[in-house]
This record gives C-alpha cells, structure tokens and sequence, in this order.
C-alpha cells in the first residue's frame, strides 16, 4: 500500500519528498520524519508510516500512525546536540578548550590520561572508548558510575595522539566534564537555555510527561526492493565489528548488555552519547540556530564558535570504526564515511538511521529520524538518499 506522507515541502524542495516517499516503497523505512531549514526558514517537513517501527509503514490493523508530535531516539545524533552545551560554555568563557580535563575534574588524571585536553575529550582522541568491564545499564544512567569508570580507565593510547570514536564513553566524559565546569547537569543546560528558548522537542533525558509520543524502535534488514543500495562494510570493518575482543566491539559494548531502547527508564537517562530524542524539526531548527538566525530571531553560536564547530581537531584512520573519520569539537565532520552535505558540514549521524547536520555555507539545518534501525553505523543509504535530494536542488 502507498505511504500516506504529510507535512509541507517549499516550492523548489520537491525532490527531497520524492526521496521521502522512496524510502518507505524501496528502502524500507516503516515510521520516520525529515526536515530541512534554509536560511533560517522551515522549507521541509514531513512525516509518514506508523510510530511503531514493528508494525510496518501502512498503517494496516490500526496501527498508530507517526504524528506531526511524534517524537524518537535519534542514538549518536544525539552527540551533535550535546556537544553545543560545551561550545556554548566556551563561547561564554566558562571553559577552555585547551585546558587539562583535570583541571575541571581531578580524578580523570589517573591511567595516563593526566594530559587530555577538553579538546581532546570532544574530538574523541582521549583514548578511553571502551572500559575493561562494560557497565550494566543502571549504572551507565544513575549519574555516578559511568564518570567513575572512566575516570579509573587507563587509557588505550596516548591521550591527544591518535582518535577513536568514543561510542558509549562519550555520554560520561562530556556529562561530567560539564557538571564539574557548571555544577549543573547537561541535559538541564540543554533544557533550560538551549531546548526551550528555541522551542526544541528535544532532550536529553525525556520527561515522563512527553513518553507517550516516543515512538517504538525495532531492528530491520533492508527489503530486496533495495537492490544494490544494500550496505557492504569491508573485510577489515567487518572483522572488527565480530571480534568480541576489538576494539570496535569493546566501544559499543561499554554498556552491556545492551540497553532495551524502548524502557522508559532508559529514555528517561542523561546519555549524551546514545539516548537524545526528539523530532527531526527539532534537529533542523537546531542546526538552523548554530549557523545563523532562525525564523523567530533565535540562534545558539556566535560567528566564532559557529567556525569553531567546523574545524577539524581530528583526521585519518579511526582506531574503533576501523575507517578514515574527520571529528571538530564533539562534531562528525564531512567524508567518505559519513557524507554530509559538503565540506563545510557539520553535525552527526545515528547509527541505524538517523542524521542531523548544518551547512553554514548553504544555509542548511537537517534533520532525519526513524524508527527503523538499519545495521548501518554512519552512512545510512535513506538519510544518504535525502542528502543527495537536498543537495540537488540547492
């Protein structure tokens, strides 16, 4: 059956809802959400299939449909989101780049990590993306355990001389290196001065009252309709991902056994790393309001730290995704392993789907959200497919 796709498209922004719409008939999207800023202005937003990802796109049986509200788990794109509260310290001088992290916080000095710089912390070259015992998910949410681990964790290599995606230890070094800086807590430092006076459904740790919008994750291959659009890592990535003892395995296992995405508990925790939700409107307003003013007048960065975001801190072979990553500060930055919308873009991918970026020089705040976790990790071919549509009619 046809997907029923709502929402509004600018004249001149079609194509981007033809790519929409292929996504659910081809690559087998069941309930997800796009949406694109221009200049600071709304141009793209739309929204189709059913909130809940195990029930297909059709919406057949009375399944609930997605809704305009309709708000879901984004994994790492939520790091993009959280890595603003740390710019926005900086630009307010509250914190400096290239201070100690122990200088904040005392206790990360041990396992040889005595000279990790903040900027080190947020381009992921602190060589500590996995722990030697992986953390239950309680521990990884109450708060305490997850900045202990990490602090006690003797680095995998010389902090500041090599980068390695920090997949699940990025959730405690920046929320603690925050609370440290601020005494306050950066899901709250989100809420209070970034989230609410841009109007943004998003957060990080989700409020009670908003769990009924969250729409139902759930994994999916991709249909046969996707042809050669299939995702084919290489031998070496491959062979990573399956040795238990990698590192590679052992970053995406530092919360073990993996959490259950659809327990309001763990939405209800302060993840920076893995466990923002919101809408795809949220994230492209966002990332509308790093670049320039949006409709309302609102913007997050000053023309200063809007660069800073975009500046590579780290380049070349990734010691955990085992392929050539670009990082800025807390940013995944444009390349052959997570294409964005050019060389000026920044922002991060979701494994499984989702993708948020700017585009300082064309002007873009993205957003993309699924509820259909593919096994890609930062190059999803349906958020990929509505890049390409937006870059072709800019």
């Amino acid at each position: 059956m046809p997907v029923d796709i709502k929402g509004v498209v600018a004249e001149g922004f079609e194509p981007v809802r033809d790519a929409f719409v292929r996504n659910f008939e081809v690559l087998g999207d069941r309930g997800a959400a796009v949406a694109v800023y221009r200049d600071g202005r709304k141009v793209v937003d739309l929204w189709a299939g059913t909130k809940d990802a195990d029930l297909g796109a059709d919406g057949g049986g009375g399944a609930e449909l997605w809704a305009e509200d309709t708000v879901q788990i984004v994994r790492s794109a939520t790091k993009g989101v959280a890595a603003a509260v740390p710019l926005l310290l900086q630009q307010r001088g509250l914190l400096d780049l290239d201070a100690p992290v122990s200088s904040y916080w005392p206790e990360f000095k041990a396992g040889g990590k005595e000279r990790t710089r903040v900027r080190d912390l947020l381009a992921h070259r602190a060589g500590v993306p996995a722990l030697d015992r992986g953390l239950t998910v309680a521990e990884a949410a109450d708060g305490v355990s997850g900045a202990r681990a990490v602090a006690a964790q003797q680095a995998f290599w010389e902090p500041g001389t090599e980068h390695g995606y920090h997949a699940q230890t990025f959730s405690w070094l920046l929320s603690e290196l925050v609370l440290r800086a601020t005494g306050r807590s950066l899901g709250g430092i989100l809420a209070e001065e970034i989230a609410e006076p841009l109007g943004l459904d998003f957060w990080i740790g989700l409020p009670e009252s908003e769990e009924h919008r969250v729409g139902r994750v759930a994994p999916v291959d991709p249909p046969q309709s996707a042809g050669t659009l299939r995702t084919r890592p290489k031998r070496n990535v491959s062979a990573a991902y399956a040795d238990p003892d990698s590192l590679t395995r052992r970053a995406f296992a530092a919360i073990f056994p993996l959490p259950d995405e659809n327990d309001p508990a763990y939405r209800a925790a302060e993840l920076p790393a893995s466990a923002g939700i919101g809408t795809a409107r949220a994230l492209a307003r966002f990332y509308a309001a790093t670049i320039g003013v949006v409709e309302d007048g609102a913007r997050i960065f000053t023309p200063a730290t809007t660069a800073l975001a975009g500046k590579e801190f780290s380049s070349g072979p990734d010691r955990v995704l085992v392929v050539n990553t670009r990082f800025g500060p807390g940013y995944m930055l444009h390349g052959p392993a997570s294409p964005l919308l050019s060389p000026a873009s920044f922002g991060h991918p979701g494994r499984g789907g989702s993708l948020a970026f700017a585009d300082p020089e064309a002007g873009i705040g993205f957003g993309y959200v699924t509820n259909a976790h593919a096994k890609s990790v930062t190059a999803d071919p349906r958020a990929q497919a509505l890049v390409r549509a937006l870059r072709s009619v800019l």
